[in-house]
């Protein structure tokens, strides 16, 4: 029996021999582990950024006149062309002076009449200061003699003024442009008869280069931002320096404007504060009422942390998160506040501190826990900070 038994122990180490070489050699061709994937990083770094808010505005025009008779008469000419452009001081219409002219003749011969007066009366009152001091004449009749002369130099001053108004309304004959600007239809044509100060312009004229931009705020957003500024976490913009961009017709305005003030009081009816821009608008894209997008710095960031928008993932509860590449160059999620999108980066107000870096390339590579190496990134031209737009 133990004869038996020991030649199964040999028959069974015999077989078992090519399956303990196949092992052998099987280890031996087994490949080594693959080494760590690479990723590309990015390290986050805070910046300094105009804080800027997006209001909504209306344009409205710099300068508006309505031009209105202030004398009566009949139009004879209309001298401009409707829908175009006027200078200051040129003119618009012409009211027939053939009256005015003759008032004026008349005023003037009143002038004349009254220094021809006062002329003799004043030559009177020499004479009588002769006499009264021979004591040929009375002292009553002397002081009735100099009463008559101030008398006539006063209508004399009279007759001046009534010239000079008669010269007033006949340069008034003439309308004038008082701004330059682009003028409207004329209410009236030759033939018409207008009156002084009428309720109905003869023609309006509109300033239109620069133009403003009367924005509003909510009054909860700018104590928000002046409660930040007050503690510190933002810096307040110079006002007379703040930069104020626009987008209209989903087109970016190409010209710059800047903030030139802000009301003091808050509309009762819709709790906003209005904030008026002034905007260049040499070629006149912009006309009175059209609806636009105010971006208006109002504060400086010193701290704003930005991660690249392909940094970032958004989960299905609407949560964001990045992969972040520890000290040990194993990644780990990490759950961040993104509020906002600035260009092609995200604002990040949460989840985040300054130094540490991010994966943006090669997402598809990495799972949590394992070890990476990180390269960086190459830096792209959105890096040149962009507005932090504020909540």
């Amino acid at each position: 029996m133990h004869r038996v038994f020991a030649a199964l122990r040999i028959t069974g180490l015999i077989a078992l021999t090519p399956l303990l070489a196949a092992c052998d050699e099987r280890s031996a061709a087994a490949p080594p582990p693959p080494p760590p994937p690479e990723v590309a990083v990015v390290a986050v770094a805070p910046q300094r950024m105009p804080v800027t808010t997006e209001l909504p505005g209306r344009t409205a025009a710099f300068r508006v006149a309505e031009v209105r008779p202030q004398v009566n008469g009949i139009i004879l000419k209309r001298l401009f062309v409707e829908g175009s452009e006027v200078k200051a001081g040129q003119q618009l219409y012409q009211i027939d002076p053939a009256p005015y002219a003759a008032a004026l003749q008349s005023a003037k011969a009143e002038l004349a009449k009254a220094e021809a007066t006062a002329k003799s009366a004043r030559t009177r009152a020499v004479r009588y200061r002769e006499l009264v001091n021979r004591d040929v004449v009375s002292r009553q009749a002397y002081d009735d003699v100099m009463a008559a002369e101030e008398q006539t130099q006063a209508q004399v001053g009279v007759a001046q003024a009534a010239v000079e108004t008669a010269r007033i309304n006949l340069d008034y004959t003439k309308v004038f442009a008082p701004i330059a600007g682009r003028i409207g239809g004329s209410s009236i044509t030759e033939g018409a008869l207008v009156t002084a100060n009428q309720a109905t312009p003869l023609a309006t004229v509109t300033q239109l280069d620069p133009i403003y931009v009367d924005i509003t705020q909510s009054s909860t957003e700018l104590m928000r931002l002046r409660r930040d500024i007050a503690e510190g976490r933002l810096q307040g913009a110079d006002r007379e320096r703040a930069p104020v961009t626009l987008t209209f017709d989903g087109q970016a305005y190409p010209e710059p404007g800047k903030l030139q003030f802000s009301e003091v009081t808050v509309d009762p009816t819709t709790g906003s504060v209005r904030l008026r821009a002034v905007f260049p608008n040499p070629r006149q894209e912009l006309m009175p009422g059209l609806f636009v997008r105010a971006l208006v710095a109002q504060a400086v960031k010193d701290d704003a942390l930005l991660v690249p928008q392909q940094a970032v993932t958004r989960r299905p509860d609407g949560s964001a998160a990045v992969w972040v590449v520890g000290a040990d160059d194993k990644v780990t999620a990490r759950t961040i506040t993104a509020p906002r999108a600035i260009d092609d980066q995200w604002l990040v107000t949460a989840g985040l501190e300054a130094g540490e870096r991010v994966v943006v390339e090669g997402l598809q590579k990495i799972k949590p826990g394992i070890q990476v190496r990180p390269v960086q990134a190459q830096a792209t031209a959105a890096a040149a900070a962009p507005a932090v737009v504020a909540n």
